[in-house]
């Protein structure tokens, strides 16, 4: 039986957020939640009743129109022609764990009570999530300011009727689906639309969800690395605590204990070595993964504010009866943020095939490309290219999305974040390093194999039986993408501690 959440009720985290991003959670809007909204509604409505000063985007147009007046009989119009008129997201679907992350961050946003949306219009983002009623978003489109308004408009677009959505596993017009679900359209009240588009959920979700997998592939990187290290009879000096306690970063501190910790009773670390020192690729996993872990703990914390923030402009402040018009849709925390991501997550990468082309050199008792009858078999040879091209492919999208800016709005909105390709260019990154990491993993257990019968520690020698009930030591050519597809999916769907 799925549990129930209560959105508005306390802070998302990231937890939370993985399982709703499974379908896991029956969403519903917390007393708290309701109390808020309802304030802020009512305090717009007198205000626009009760003023004659222009409200941006409320009783204006948009953007560079904003000096247009609209008349009040026209302002459910006006939103209903703005999501309508901004849902541009064009590209690759969005995968459904996003949207679901999407519909949810919204949600919590709107609970929050800075943003005048009504009562139903948030129960019903809630709907379309219980009932797996999962809107059609493309990936391209948004410049991340003034937040995500293409991809955000094509998610809202079912909440009036209009455009597609995936149900009971097809997709279909909306329309048809809220006819079979007897839901009416959302009849938009003033300012409503923009509390839809503005925002940066879009941004958000792909940050949460590359997060998720972050973490993850953190663990992986210390796992994976320390059979490399053993499979190639390094050396454990370089992961004494005292070495860490002199340059105290806390990610090189954690990364050397968990490399020791893996690592204990292993009766290959603990031989007699011929050789002083390891190349870096092994040497310097402390440095190279602990920065990683440093970089990912900086940006769940900026995302972690972001979740939990109002981001949608105007902004309506029932307390003091006041509705200012800012910029807190501007996506540059997060667009630095995964800039600075993408490229220690790229690190990892590259160290990992640094330590992939190391084992296959016919090095420290190794047969060159860890075969036995190299020359009839080329062995695990071509593993390391394929490797090695994603690394280079990673280079490319690690160049950073926020240095650039172009001009929208007919000049009104002349700087934004490009945070949007910042996050879609991230979950690429995160997927070669996936793909990396099994080449790595595929290469240390075959050289584990090479160094029979000294076994490793018994935490790698059962993470090893794991994996080989699924792929099995290579003593000839074999088709290759078969091994490492399987490798992949092991460590996709494998929990690790």
């Amino acid at each position: 039986m799925k549990k129930t959440y209560s959105i508005g009720s306390s802070k998302l985290t990231f937890d939370i957020l993985e399982a709703v991003s499974n379908g896991d959670y029956i969403l519903k809007l917390s007393a708290q939640a309701k109390k808020r909204i309802e304030k802020c509604r009512n305090c717009l409505d007198k205000k626009i009743k009760n003023t004659k000063t222009p409200l941006y985007g409320i009783t204006t147009g948009f953007g560079s129109l904003c000096n247009k007046n609209i008349s009040h009989h026209e302002l459910e119009q006006l939103q209903k022609n703005l999501i309508m008129s901004h849902a541009c997201s064009t590209g690759d679907e969005v995968a459904p764990e996003i949207v679901r992350l999407m519909l949810v961050l919204k949600a919590g946003a709107l609970s929050l009570g800075y943003s005048g949306a009504q009562i139903d219009t948030v129960q019903r983002i809630l709907d379309f999530y219980n009932n797996d009623v999962l809107p059609v978003v493309y990936d391209r489109g948004s410049l991340g300011a003034s937040g995500d308004l293409a991809p955000l408009s094509n998610l809202f677009l079912p909440l009036i009727g209009e455009g597609e959505v995936y149900f009971e596993g097809k997709k279909q017009k909306s329309s048809a689906v809220l006819k079979k679900l007897n839901w009416k359209p959302v009849k938009l009240q003033s300012k409503e639309g923009l509390a839809l588009l503005n925002g940066t959920q879009f941004m958000s979700a792909h940050g949460v969800l590359a997060l998720i997998k972050s973490f993850k592939l953190s663990k992986l990187a210390d796992l994976i690395g320390a059979i490399s290290l053993d499979a190639f009879d390094g050396r454990i000096e370089p992961f004494d605590e005292k070495l860490q306690q002199i340059r105290p970063h806390q990610g090189q501190i954690q990364t050397a204990a968990n490399i020791r910790a893996i690592l204990d009773g292993s009766e290959l670390i603990s031989r007699k070595k011929e050789h002083v020192q390891d190349p870096y690729s092994f040497r310097c996993i402390p440095q190279v993964h602990g920065a990683t872990k440093d970089a990912i703990n900086y940006v769940a914390n900026v995302v972690l504010t972001e979740i939990n923030s109002v981001t949608d402009n105007p902004t309506v402040f029932a307390d003091s009866d006041q509705v200012i018009s800012g910029g807190n849709f501007h996506g540059q925390p997060l667009a630095l943020a995964f800039d600075f991501l993408a490229i220690a997550l790229a690190e990892l990468g590259n160290i990992s095939e640094r330590r992939t082309a190391q084992l296959i050199l016919g090095n420290r008792g190794l047969p060159e490309f860890l075969v036995a009858s190299p020359g009839l078999n080329s062995g695990l040879m071509i593993p390391q290219y394929a490797a090695a091209s994603m690394v280079s492919q990673n280079k490319i999208y690690a160049h950073p999305a926020s240095v650039d800016s172009i001009v929208s709005s007919n000049g009104q909105e002349d700087h934004v974040s490009m945070g949007a390709n910042a996050a879609t260019k991230l979950l690429k990154i995160i997927d070669n390093i996936e793909r990396i990491f099994a080449i790595e993993l595929l290469n240390a257990t075959q050289a584990l194999d090479f160094r029979r019968p000294q076994k490793s520690s018994p935490y790698i020698e059962e993470f090893v039986a794991q994996y080989r009930s699924t792929v099995k030591f290579i003593d000839k050519d074999k088709v290759m993408y078969q091994e490492i597809e399987a490798t992949l999916d092991f460590l996709r769907s494998g929990s690790f501690e």
